[in-house]
């Protein structure tokens, strides 16, 4: 006889509830993400490049005592505007005064001399040709004749060379400019073994701005301009940009582009100039020059902000494909040109990129692109993504 197994009445109640309960039913799939694309822009832009340098004057003049005396009187103000030709120092004349005088009357004792000399030798020239003087005494009166000439040469030279002393002693401007403070004062002894500095005059309008651009980056563009990619500006304008971040307010054109390398730093040197009416620029100072380097046709851009860097500095972009699909797109950029990128390899024109609901964009997700309108086009109080 078999034995009979007694199940527990409460058991048997959760064995049949449990088989009429049904499972779960799954969670429903939630909607596409609305995401904001912008097509990539196809656009002429200027290649610009903003390179660092320092003014310096268009030319600087020392001014130097060319004749040693006493320095007299000083007649600029310093840190004014002068002209060439203005007195600025005044040497004491006097010995030089004097130097001249005597070399006067050393010209006119010889042109005497001279002028005797010549009487003589015109009267014994007659007496030879009747036979009343040798020839002997014709040589020497010929040839005293010609040391006389020599030494009115002689003395003439040596009145213009006192006369240019005297003119030395006062000291006028080489060059027009601004001229800086006085390096020696009245009553010192100037000139004397060696030409002493007196003061310096620098021009300041124009004005150049010394610059430098890697070696590099130039042969990048003229590689560019011989494919064709770029092409070279019309004109060559410059702007430059100030220490404190101002812009000066006149342009600038380039003058030359160094024709070597230098050799320490791989660097090419530039030079622009630039009008400088009102003294703004001075020597010395540092700013940074934009300069219009080439101009490209049919360039991709993006806005700024559409681009993420990641830790070694590629970029990347969310893009909506045909089948709204988000890709992630690694991009290699190019210059800034105002608020965007311009983009050299990894987008072509047209591809919609996402401007604002990244963190609902994820690769490879489906979204449901719309037109990205600006904040400052948008209605007020309209949420963006």
């Amino acid at each position: 006889m078999q034995p009979v197994l007694f199940i527990p009445l409460s058991l048997s109640v959760l064995l049949l509830s449990g088989c009429g309960k049904k499972a779960p039913a799954a969670a429903p799939a939630l909607p596409p993400a609305e995401v904001s694309v912008l097509p990539a822009s196809s656009e002429t832009v200027e290649v610009v490049r903003e390179l660092p340098g320092r003014l310096d004057a268009v030319r600087v003049s020392e001014v130097r005592a060319r004749v040693a005396g006493i320095l007299l009187e000083r007649t600029f103000k310093e840190g004014t505007e002068v002209k060439a030709g203005d007195v600025l120092f005044k040497i004491d004349p006097a010995p030089f005064e004097a130097a001249r005088d005597s070399a006067t009357a050393a010209a006119a004792r010889v042109e005497a001399t001279r002028d005797q000399a010549k009487a003589q030798a015109e009267r014994v020239r007659l007496l030879s040709s009747s036979g009343a003087v040798s020839k002997q005494d014709l040589d020497n009166a010929e040839a005293t004749l010609k040391v006389s000439e020599a030494e009115v040469l002689s003395s003439q030279a040596a009145l213009k060379t006192a006369e240019l002393n005297l003119g030395y002693a006062t000291v006028t401007a080489p060059i027009s400019g601004r001229i800086g403070r006085a390096e020696v004062t009245e009553g010192a002894l100037v000139g004397q073994g060696a030409a002493t500095l007196l003061a310096t005059i620098q021009q300041l309008d124009p004005i150049y701005f010394d610059f430098t651009q890697s070696s590099s980056d130039l042969l990048a563009l003229k590689r560019e301009l011989a494919a064709g990619s770029a092409a070279a500006p019309a004109t060559v304008d410059v702007t430059l940009l100030l220490d404190d971040g101002t812009v000066y307010d006149k342009p600038g054109k380039l003058l030359f582009s160094e024709v070597s390398v230098d050799q320490t730093t791989g660097m090419v040197s530039l030079r622009a100039e630039f009008p400088n009416p009102d003294r703004v620029l001075l020597p010395g100072m540092f700013a940074r020059a934009k300069v219009v380097q080439a101009v490209k046709k049919n360039a991709v851009t993006i806005p700024q902000r559409a681009l993420t860097r990641a830790k070694g500095g590629m970029g990347s972009v969310l893009v909506v494909d045909d089948s709204h699909k988000v890709q992630l797109r690694m991009v290699e950029t190019g210059n800034v040109v105002g608020d965007k990128w311009v983009v050299t390899s990894g987008l072509q024109a047209g591809e919609k990129v996402i401007m604002e609901g990244h963190l609902k964009a994820r690769p490879g997700a489906v979204v449901v692109p719309v037109a990205y309108v600006p904040t400052s086009e948008k209605p007020a109080g309209e949420n963006t993504h």
